[in-house]
C-alpha cells in the first residue's frame, strides 16, 4: 500500500461543507494494491464503505465528495469536450471541402459518443431529484427542530442559551441544504444547456440551409432548364384541333367515281345466291345475266 494512501487511516471524515461523517478505519485494496474503499465509522450509523475516489486528503481532515456531484462533473466535462470536437470538425471541414468525406467518419464517432451520453444523463438526472428530495425533507426537518425548540423555550423547558444553540446548529444545518440544492441546481442547467448545444452541433442551422438554397440558386449549371415565361396565345387565328385536319401523310386518297356497270361486274362477279321461294324471280334474272356472260 502507497504511504500517502496509509495516511488516511485514522482521519476524521467530513462533509464538503465541515459536518462531521465519522473516521477512517481501513481500506479495501485490489490485487494490484489500488484502494478500491474506504472503511468508515459512522457511529450509530455503522461501517459505511466509501469509494476511494470520493475522498480528498486536506491535512488532518478527509473531505467527502457526494457521488452524484463526481458524476455530473465527468459527465459535463465528457459532453463538453464531445461538443467542442465537433465545433473544430465542422470548421474545418467549410474551409477546406475536399476534407468532407474523412470528417463524416469522425463526425459520426462524436455523434454516436453524445448518443450514449444520453443513457448516463438520464441516470444522473434521476440521482439529482432524488437527492433534492431528500435535501427538501431534511430542510422540513430542521425547521421543526427550531420551532420545537421554540415552543420549550417559551414553556420554560430549556434555558435560553440551549435555545440558541439549537438555532445556530439548524441555521447552519439549513445553509448546507441550501448551498447544496443550489449546488444542483447549476448542474442540471448547465446540462440542460448542453443539450441545446448538442442539437445546435448535430443539426445545421437555418442561415445555413438559406446559404445554402441561395448558392444553388446562383450556379447556373445546378439551376435546373426550366422555362420562366409562358407562350402567349396566338392571335385573331382561329383554334383548331389537330384532330379535325388530318396531316398530309394522314389525308384520305380522292373518291374514284362510281364505274360502269358492266366494268363493275367484269372485275366483281357477285356469289350466287341461295334459291328460295321468295327470291325465285330474281335468281332467274341472274341466271339469264350468268348465261350471257358465258356466252361473251
Amino acid at each position: 500500500m502507497p504511504q500517502d494512501d496509509i495516511e488516511i487511516i485514522g482521519k476524521n471524515v467530513k462533509d464538503m461543507y465541515g459536518t462531521f461523517m465519522g473516521k477512517v478505519i481501513g481500506t479495501m485494496t485490489d490485487i494490484d494494491g489500488t484502494i478500491q474503499t474506504v472503511g468508515v465509522d459512522c457511529g450509530s450509523q455503522g461501517l459505511q464503505q466509501i469509494q476511494y475516489e470520493q475522498l480528498v486528503v486536506q491535512g488532518d481532515v478527509v473531505i467527502f465528495i457526494p457521488k452524484w456531484r463526481l458524476d455530473s462533473q465527468r459527465l459535463i466535462r465528457e459532453k463538453q469536450l464531445t461538443l467542442r470536437r465537433l465545433k473544430a470538425l465542422i470548421d474545418i471541414v467549410s474551409d477546406n471541402d475536399d476534407m468532407k468525406e474523412d470528417a463524416e467518419i469522425i463526425h459520426e464517432k462524436y455523434k454516436s459518443k453524445l448518443v450514449s451520453l444520453e443513457e448516463t444523463e438520464k441516470q444522473i438526472n434521476e440521482k439529482l431529484e432524488e437527492r433534492l428530495a431528500e435535501l427538501n425533507e431534511q430542510l422540513k426537518s430542521a425547521k421543526m427542530l427550531i420551532f420545537d425548540a421554540k415552543l420549550q423555550h417559551k414553556s420554560d423547558e430549556i434555558s435560553v442559551a440551549t435555545f440558541e444553540t439549537v438555532k445556530t446548529c439548524a441555521n447552519e444545518l439549513i445553509e448546507h441544504i441550501t448551498h447544496e440544492t443550489a449546488e444542483i441546481s447549476n448542474v442540471q442547467k448547465r446540462i440542460s444547456d448542453l443539450n441545446a448545444e448538442a442539437v445546435t452541433a448535430s443539426v445545421p442551422s437555418q442561415q445555413d440551409l438559406q446559404d445554402s438554397a441561395v448558392t444553388y440558386l446562383d450556379n447556373p449549371e445546378l439551376t435546373p432548364n426550366v422555362q420562366t415565361r409562358l407562350p402567349e396565345a396566338p392571335i385573331n387565328e382561329p383554334i383548331t384541333s389537330t384532330f379535325d385536319q388530318p396531316s398530309e401523310s394522314e389525308a384520305l386518297p380522292p373518291v374514284p367515281e362510281a364505274p360502269v356497270q358492266a366494268e363493275a361486274a367484269t372485275n366483281f362477279p357477285e356469289p350466287p345466291q341461295q334459291v328460295t321461294p321468295e327470291t325465285s324471280k330474281d335468281t332467274t334474272d341472274d341466271n339469264d345475266w350468268l348465261a350471257r356472260m358465258e356466252a361473251q
